[in-house]
C-alpha cells in the first residue's frame, strides 16, 4: 500500500483546522500536518506540528509557507481561516503542494459581503443595504463587510447608534436587520460543479459568531438555494453558506464560505466526511455520498487539554473506586492505561482489594494481561512501600495514599479527576 499523502492545515487551531484534523485523523489514506503562526490549540492536537509561520499578510509567508512544503514532503495545504482561503487561492501557482480551495474569483467574491450582495442581488434575496443612517428602517444591523464570525458586529435600535457606530468605523455594512432563525447549509460541490450534497442545521444558539447547538433539519428551500448559488460560482468541494429568515419567513442570504465549516462535524457524525470527500475529490476519484437519515443534534462547549511536565515510564493505579467506579469501568481512565501501554510505559495495578483480583478484572472485562504486574498490598503496608522507581506516577483515589506517595517516592500523583490531564490527544 502507498503512503499516505501529506496534509498541512494552516492555521490549525482555529475551530475550522480542528474540525479537518478530527475528519483526517483516522484515515489510513492522508497524514495530516498542522502549521499556525501563533502558539494556539493546534500544538495540543496534531502530533506533526509546525509552529512559527509567518502570519498570511506578512512579506513572506508564502516563502516560508513554501519551504515548510518542501521541507515535510507536503501533498496538500488546507488553508483553516478565510483570510488565507483567499490568499492561498490567489496564488496557488507558487505553491508545489495543491491548494484545497475554490478558484480566486470565487473565494473573493464570498470574502467580502457587499461583492456577495452584489453578486447575488437578482439570484436568491439578500440583505436590503441603506446607505446612510437616516435612510434606515430601525433596527438595524451592522457587520464589518470583510470578517468572519460575529466580530464587529452590532445591532443598532436608532439612527443615533447607527451613526455612531459608523464613525466608529465608516466601513461598516449597513443592513436590515433580520430577526427570524438562522440556519446554515452545509455543502459539497464534485469537480464537474456538480452540487452532491446540501444539508440544513438550524443554528440554535450562537456564541462568538460560532453555532454551538446545531440541529439537522429538513428544508427544500433552502436546498434550492444551494442549488441556486453552486450554478452562479464555481465552488469546488466543502463549502457552506448562512440564511437567516426575515419577520414573514422568507430566508436570506447571510454570508458564503468555500472552506469547512466547524460545525460541519455534525454531518461528519451522519456519514458525510466533508474534508475526505474534499481531498478524495481532488484525486479525481468518483465519491458516493450516504447520511444517516436522522435528525442529528450537536452542542459545543469549550474543551481541555493539558501538558504537564511529567516524564515516567512507570504507572501505578489503584482498582476499587479508581480503575472501578461504582459497578463499571472507569473509561477515561482505562483509556489513559492503553494509551501509556502504546507508548512502552510499564503498568501496575496496585491495589488492597480483599477478595480476588483476577477474577474482579475478570468479571469487567479487563485482560490481567494488560499489567506488567499486578500487587495486591499487605495488610499494615502502605502502597509507597512498594513502588521502587523514581520514574513513576501514581493514580489513587484516596487523598492519604496520595499524599503519603507523594512524600516518601517523591513521585507525582493523580486523583481520577485529573486523568484528563494525562491524555494524549495529538494525532
Amino acid at each position: 500500500m502507498s503512503p499516505p499523502l501529506r496534509v498541512l492545515v494552516f492555521p490549525c487551531g482555529t475551530e475550522i483546522g480542528l474540525e479537518i484534523h478530527r475528519s483526517l485523523a483516522y484515515s489510513r489514506h492522508f497524514s495530516v500536518w498542522g502549521a499556525s503562526s501563533a502558539d494556539d490549540h493546534g500544538r495540543m492536537v496534531y502530533r506533526n506540528y509546525v509552529g512559527g509561520l509567518p502570519y498570511v499578510d506578512a512579506p513572506d509567508f508564502l516563502e516560508a509557507l513554501e519551504r515548510c512544503i518542501q521541507q515535510y514532503r507536503i501533498d496538500f495545504v488546507y488553508p483553516a481561516h478565510d483570510a488565507v482561503v483567499l490568499k492561498l487561492a490567489t496564488h496557488v501557482s507558487e505553491l508545489s503542494a495543491t491548494v484545497v480551495a475554490s478558484d480566486a474569483v470565487t473565494c473573493r467574491i464570498c470574502r467580502n459581503k457587499r461583492d456577495t450582495y452584489n453578486f447575488f442581488r437578482n439570484v436568491v434575496a439578500v440583505p436590503n443595504i441603506f446607505d446612510t443612517p437616516d435612510q434606515a428602517t430601525y433596527p438595524v444591523f451592522l457587520k464589518p463587510a470583510v470578517g468572519q464570525g460575529s466580530r464587529g458586529a452590532l445591532r443598532a435600535d436608532s439612527l443615533l447608534q447607527a451613526a455612531a457606530a459608523l464613525e466608529r468605523d465608516p466601513s461598516l455594512l449597513l443592513l436590515e436587520y433580520l430577526p427570524g432563525e438562522e440556519y446554515t447549509v452545509d455543502c459539497f460541490t464534485d469537480r464537474h460543479g456538480q452540487l452532491r450534497f446540501a444539508g440544513v442545521r438550524i443554528r440554535q444558539r450562537i456564541s462568538s459568531g460560532i453555532s454551538v447547538r446545531s440541529k439537522v433539519v429538513a428544508d427544500a428551500q433552502l436546498q434550492q438555494m444551494a442549488r441556486q448559488i453552486n450554478e452562479k460560482l464555481h465552488l469546488r468541494g466543502a463549502w457552506f453558506f448562512q440564511v437567516r429568515r426575515r419577520a414573514d419567513g422568507e430566508p436570506v442570504l447571510m454570508e458564503i464560505a468555500p472552506r469547512i465549516a466547524g460545525t460541519m462535524g455534525l454531518y461528519r457524525a451522519l456519514g458525510v466526511n466533508f474534508v475526505l470527500l474534499t481531498l478524495f475529490d481532488r484525486l479525481d476519484l468518483e465519491v458516493q455520498i450516504t447520511a444517516l437519515p436522522v435528525e442529528g443534534l450537536v452542542e459545543r462547549a469549550l474543551i481541555a487539554r493539558y501538558d504537564l511536565p511529567v516524564t515516567y515510564s512507570v504507572v501505578y493505579v489503584d482498582f476499587d473506586d479508581c480503575l472501578m467506579l461504582g459497578n463499571g469501568v472507569n473509561t477515561e481512565l482505562i483509556r489513559f492505561l492503553y494509551q501509556a501501554r502504546n507508548n512502552g510505559k510499564r503498568l501496575v495495578l496496585l491495589t488492597r482489594h480483599r477478595q480476588d483480583i483476577r477474577q474482579a478484572l475478570k468479571t469487567v472485562a479487563i485482560s490481567e494481561d494488560l499489567f506488567d504486574q499486578i500487587v495486591v498490598v499487605a495488610e499494615q503496608q502502605h502502597k509507597s512501600d512498594y513502588i521502587k522507581e523514581r520514574d513513576a506516577i501514581f493514580i489513587d483515589d484516596s487523598f492519604a495514599e496520595r499524599q503519603r506517595v507523594q512524600e516518601v517516592c517523591g513521585i507525582a500523583t493523580f486523583a481520577p479527576d485529573a486523568v484528563e490531564a494525562l491524555i494524549d490527544w495529538r494525532r
